[in-house]
């Protein structure tokens, strides 16, 4: 399998794992510069020269796939009997420098509902590397020419045509994905809002529209759902920022695409571990003589306009 088709593999798994290139080569290596493997959770593809160098690379690739926020590294390695690691002795006589690119998973959002706000935002969205999810019970938002504005997209756009029950989509969405529903009908947006709360493992779910649209859906939402307050309120609405107040379809959609990105970017953050600026002093303990012994590590704005 080619490198392109392992990572796009990781990817339809929604996977993460790290590319690993040969960068460099001084004297003799296994492996020219270019030689790529493509290292997974328990699976790698393609190689770049086996032996210790290729072992190195995979443990550091998968301790880089377990950190919250991984970048890119070099690791540099010297081919001679003198450089031992725990994978043993690697003698070609040249050197080799690895760059390691993590491939994490990425963002997915579900747009339920691509009229002119749904469209826009699809564009925006586009433009993003994440998993795109366009989901519509009418066939003619989804026609190819009405979608050949994503036609240079960046994300991957996964079209779903679903004329009876949109809501049957949710179940099929991956782990974490936000929800936005911003569909023509009121009783669609409904019945998705009741689905959403009863799909564990999804993201943040937004619904576009006015506060008295928003009434009658919680009060629906408690008393037909028979959800609880609480998991009500897991529904942002309205959605997008709240210094944005224009109503075009385009300004709606720059609005609650720029407050998705925002939530996008808080996830990172909180992944990330926050070291204690002040941590609490450990004890030192005083040691022993012992003789003859050696001591030895996811709103409110104008998207409330519908």
């Amino acid at each position: 399998m080619s490198w392109v088709a392992a990572v796009a593999r990781l990817r339809a798994r929604r996977e993460a794992g790290v590319l690993v290139t040969v960068a460099t080569v001084r004297g003799h290596a296994p492996r020219r510069a270019g030689a790529k493997l493509v290292v997974g959770r328990t699976e790698t593809w393609g190689s770049i020269g086996g032996g210790n160098i290729e072992a190195v690379a995979i443990d550091r690739a998968r301790e880089l796939s377990g950190a919250a926020d991984p970048e890119p590294e070099l690791m540099e390695f010297a081919l001679n009997d003198k450089v031992t690691s725990r994978h043993g002795v690697q003698c070609c006589g040249g050197a080799v420098t690895v760059l390691l690119e993590p491939l994490p998973v990425v963002q997915a959002v579900a747009v339920f509902g691509v009229g002119h706000v749904g469209l826009e935002l699809a564009r925006i969205l586009a433009r993003q590397d994440l998993d795109l999810h366009l989901v519509d019970s009418r066939p003619d938002m989804l026609t190819d020419e009405r979608l050949g504005v994503l036609s240079d997209a960046v994300a991957q756009v996964h079209v779903h045509h679903t004329p009876l029950l949109p809501e049957t989509v949710l179940g099929e969405l991956p782990p974490g994905t936000h929800v936005l529903i911003m569909t023509h009908d009121h009783a669609e947006d409904a019945a998705l809002c009741d689905a959403a709360l009863r799909t564990p493992g999804l993201g943040s779910i937004g619904l576009i529209g006015s506060s008295a649209k928003w009434a009658r859906f919680r009060q629906r939402l408690a008393t037909e759902g028979g959800h609880d307050a609480g998991t009500i309120d897991r529904i942002t609405t309205p959605i997008g920022l709240t210094e944005i107040t224009g109503k075009e379809p385009a300004t709606i959609a720059v609005s609650v695409a720029a407050d998705l990105l925002r939530t996008f970017e808080r996830d990172r953050q909180w992944a990330v571990p926050v070291p204690d600026p002040d941590p609490a002093p450990v004890p030192v303990p005083v040691p022993v003589p012992v003789p003859n012994t050696i001591a030895e590590v996811a709103y409110p704005t104008a998207a409330g306009g519908v």
